[in-house]
């Protein structure tokens, strides 16, 4: 995993992980949880969400709870807290300079406008990066 521990940027897989784990579950629920939250568009495999784990496992990010369960339950722990608290703060300034710089959209629908129209087709920045070897609406 390439999460910057230092402060920097957390990986998208590792920030929805954290976030499942608000709420203990096991391995298959926080799959589950991540392809719902995004719409579908991410879905982990069982091996890269069982490593994701582990490593999260080791920084001190989740535990394991003990219940005797088949299923193995992990919860995020207080520094996996701080460490999501952190992304989201990340998160939140690069997305107030993005809406300044693109001409102040003010709400979190406005700017996935930019993106994505009402109809689900590319929007304004989708239609710009049209260019050779890249189809309509790549991005």
């Amino acid at each position: 995993m390439r999460d910057n521990a230092k402060g920097g940027a957390l990986t998208e897989v590792t920030f929805y992980i954290l976030l499942a784990l608000y709420t203990p579950r096991h391995g298959y629920a926080v799959m589950q949880f991540i392809e719902e939250k995004t719409g579908g568009r991410l879905s982990l495999g069982a091996g890269t969400l069982y490593g994701a784990l582990n490593t999260l496992q080791e920084k001190g990010w989740i535990e394991p709870l003990g219940g005797g369960t088949r299923k193995k339950e992990y919860a995020v722990t207080a520094q996996g807290r701080r460490a999501a608290e952190r992304e989201l703060a990340r998160l939140n300034e690069l997305t107030a300079a993005a809406a300044e710089i693109m001409g102040g959209a003010q709400d979190e629908k406005n700017m996935l406008s930019v993106f994505l129209e009402p109809d689900g087709g590319p929007g304004q920045v989708a239609q710009q990066n049209v260019g050779p070897g890249l189809p309509s609406g790549a991005y």
